[in-house]
């Protein structure tokens, strides 16, 4: 089992939901933090309330900035000297029927959710080779190993990043290199007040399995477990987590019970 202490952790998404208590937590164990996400404001109050605001700096970053990636790579690393591990955790959501969604809501998806996590993980890949070690976080979701109405381009972003980092862990494993990619159920966070509708505006309410899932902090408490064993994929919310094995030995039961059960 790793120890966090005194690690360099640069992580994304990181103004709200998972991305901020997972700043705070680690900030508990000390853990010397880099945290980006768009809204600089909302970084500069979650960094204050952090147990040693001292050890995080703040680092502005919008993903779909492909270009921007090494440069934002370099910036990150300048602050500590090092980055020891990259928790991808920026993305959104989507609730739209595939019949009604642009093709431009299909594209942000894949941008933030996807593409956004390769460039930046393959911009920082160089630095973590020359060190001879560094730890990919991936936060994907239960809809990047099973599909659900309403879902279509999100659960194709999250399906593509298994494919991608597991492919990232075996070429270099041999660099001391470890992947992790944690799969949450329902989570009480705001994915499914910002998710894209079907032609790009958000949502902007709640559903009830997200408000009645695993409160946050429960759920980065496992996480942060999950990651010091590096442990190659963890799947962590309620009752859902059995749609993974009902759909590698029954995938038709699981089709009729995501149909019965499917939650906008």
């Amino acid at each position: 089992m790793q120890n966090l202490y005194h690690q360099v952790i640069w992580v994304t998404g990181a103004s709200s939901g998972i991305g901020e208590e997972l700043a705070y937590q680690f900030s508990r164990r000390k853990v010397k933090l880099v945290l980006s996400a768009r809204r600089t404001d909302v970084l500069s109050k979650i960094k204050q309330q952090c147990a040693h605001p001292e050890l995080v700096e703040i680092l502005p970053l919008d993903v779909l900035e492909f270009e921007k990636a090494e440069q934002c790579v370099k910036k990150a690393i300048s602050y500590f000297g090092q980055i020891d591990m990259l928790i991808n955790n920026a993305g959104i959501s989507q609730r739209s029927l595939i019949a009604n969604t642009t093709f431009q809501v299909y594209k942000h998806l894949i941008d933030v959710d996807y593409l956004g996590t390769v460039a930046l993980s393959n911009a920082l890949l160089p630095h973590f080779i020359e060190k001879q070690s560094g730890h990919y976080v991936v936060v994907s979701s239960l809809m990047g190993k099973f599909s659900s109405p309403y879902r279509s381009g999100y659960c194709g972003a999250k399906h593509a990043l298994h494919g991608f980092f597991d492919a990232m862990r075996m070429e270099h494993e041999k660099d001391g290199i470890a992947v992790t990619i944690v799969c949450p159920g329902f989570v009480q966070t705001n994915i499914a007040k910002s998710a894209l509708t079907a032609d790009g505006s958000l949502q902007g309410t709640n559903d009830n399995a997200t408000a009645n899932g695993l409160p946050v902090t429960h759920f980065c408490k496992k996480m942060l477990r999950a990651i010091e064993k590096k442990k190659f994929e963890v799947y962590i919310g309620g009752k859902e987590i059995k749609g993974i094995y009902v759909k590698r030995f029954f995938p038709k039961l699981l089709h009729k019970l995501v149909l019965k059960s499917t939650v906008r």
